[in-house]
């Protein structure tokens, strides 16, 4: 076998198509589950700081809900980035 024949053979088996893994379409279901469900718990954890930053106001007591509100706000820009940040650190 010759050094031609060898690149011959490696060039044929260097450009595959891309094919969906068996069972791609379930782990894809899951992860719009799991994109729902981050968004569902952002949604609920401003509402419950925004209404605990009311209540805090209004009874006086000390201001802790401005860190939960800020949490949320950036636990919610990492999720929805989340996606982009793979394409960029895996992504060719």
């Amino acid at each position: 076998m010759s050094v031609g024949d060898t690149y011959s053979i490696l060039a044929q088996i260097g450009n595959p198509t891309p094919e969906a893994p068996p069972l791609s379409d379930k782990l894809m279901q899951f992860v719009r589950y799991g994109t729902w469900f981050a968004m569902l718990s952002g949604i609920t954890s401003i509402i419950y700081a925004g209404g605990r930053f009311a209540w805090e106001k209004w009874s006086g007591a000390g201001l802790q809900s401005p860190k939960m509100v800020a949490g949320a706000m950036i636990g919610g820009v990492v999720a929805t980035s989340a996606g982009t940040i793979m394409n960029a650190v895996v992504g060719s």
